[in-house]
């Protein structure tokens, strides 16, 4: 799974873009039922706030730490995988 695939635009809380070039995930927690695996993960990751990249714009472009929780749902028949963004 990609990062394309996760929740990172909708985890934002001090940005307004979510960057994927340095994710770190960590485990939280696993639970197993009958035909899933839940996992539950803490992403860490970086955004920046837009401008309008005018030539004159004053406001440099500076990354903000993100952090969101997600929960993937992995079938085990087929490996299919969906992610669920946690509420805060």
């Amino acid at each position: 799974m990609g990062a394309e695939q996760l929740p990172l635009q909708q985890g934002l809380s001090s940005s307004s873009y979510a960057l994927d070039d340095k994710l770190q995930v960590r485990i939280i927690g696993i639970s197993e039922g009958a035909d899933f695996i839940h996992a539950k993960l803490g992403i860490f990751y970086t955004g920046i706030i837009a401008g309008c990249n005018c030539a004159d714009d004053p406001t440099p472009v500076e990354e903000q730490n993100e952090y969101c929780e997600v929960q993937l749902d992995i079938d085990k028949m087929t490996g299919e995988t969906t992610v669920a963004l946690l509420p805060e």
